[in-house]
C-alpha cells in the first residue's frame, strides 16, 4: 500500500433519479445516469436528497449510501471510449481527486465538510453501466482493470457540495485496501487466509461479509477429510 495523501476533494457531486432505458429490446429502469450538480445537497444515512435507485435490493441502503469514483481513471476510459466523458459517467455520486483503490482501505473514516463517512466495500458494477454507455463488456472491463470505485456508509449526516475538501481522519487497523478487497473477492477465491483477513474488518458491508463467510464455510468443508 502506498503512502496516502491525507486529503482530497470532491471534484464533482452527481445525482440522478431512475429513468427508463433499453437493454436490448427490453425496457429497464435505472439510476445509472447521474449528472453533476452545483447545489449543496443533504446527505442522509441512505443517500443524497434528490438521488435515487431503481433496484433497491442491489443498490443503495446504509452500506451503499454514497458511490464514489476516482477522477484519475477518467483519462483511461476516455481513451478507451474515444470520446470525452462527463463526471458521473460511472454512476458515482462523488468523483474524488488524488486517491485510487490502492490508497483507501475498507473501514477508513473520511471527513467531508459537515459529513463523516466510512469505506464499506468496493463497488461491483452491474450490467446497467454497460447499458448507459452502450458497451455491454464494460462491466467486465471495469472488473479487469480494478477501476471499480467503492461505497461509503454515512456516520454523520449533513450537507455536501462539489468542491468540498475531503480528509482521511482514521485508517482502519487491518489496512486492507479497496484493491486488495477486490483481489480477494474476484481472484483469490480459494485463499482461506486472505478471506479471513478481510472478514476481520468489522466495517465490511454485510453483503460482502455474507458472501465471503459462505465461501469460507464451503472451502473449510472441502478441506475436511472424507469419512470412509
Amino acid at each position: 500500500m502506498n503512502a496516502i495523501v491525507s486529503s482530497s476533494n470532491i471534484v464533482s457531486l452527481n445525482i440522478g433519479q431512475p429513468v427508463s432505458a433499453k437493454h436490448g429490446d427490453k425496457p429497464i429502469m435505472t439510476a445509472i445516469f447521474k449528472s453533476a450538480t452545483d447545489d449543496s445537497i443533504k446527505l442522509g444515512r441512505t443517500g443524497h436528497a434528490g438521488d435515487g435507485q431503481a433496484d433497491t435490493v442491489n443498490h443503495g441502503g446504509p452500506d451503499k449510501a454514497v458511490c464514489a469514483y476516482f477522477d484519475r481513471h477518467y483519462p483511461y476510459w476516455q481513451e478507451q471510449f474515444g470520446r470525452p466523458l462527463d463526471y458521473g459517467a460511472f454512476g458515482e455520486n462523488w468523483t474524488l481527486a488524488e486517491w485510487s483503490e490502492h490508497d483507501l482501505c475498507i473501514g477508513d473514516i473520511i471527513r467531508a465538510g459537515e459529513v463523516t463517512v466510512q469505506v464499506s466495500q468496493p463497488r461491483v458494477p452491474c450490467y446497467k453501466l454497460g447499458v448507459r454507455h452502450q458497451r455491454p463488456a464494460l462491466t467486465a472491463e471495469v472488473q479487469e482493470t480494478g477501476f471499480s470505485g467503492f461505497y461509503f456508509r454515512v456516520l454523520e449526516e449533513g450537507n455536501i457540495a462539489s468542491g468540498t475538501s475531503v480528509e482521511l481522519v482514521e485508517r482502519d487497523p487491518a489496512g486492507i485496501t479497496i484493491a486488495e478487497a477486490n483481489r480477494i473477492m474476484f481472484r483469490a477465491k480459494r485463499d482461506e487466509s486472505a478471506i479471513q483477513s478481510l472478514l476481520v474488518v468489522s466495517a465490511l458491508a454485510d453483503s460482502w461479509r455474507e458472501t465471503l463467510t459462505e465461501r469460507l464455510r464451503k472451502l473449510q468443508q472441502d478441506d475436511q477429510p472424507q469419512q470412509a
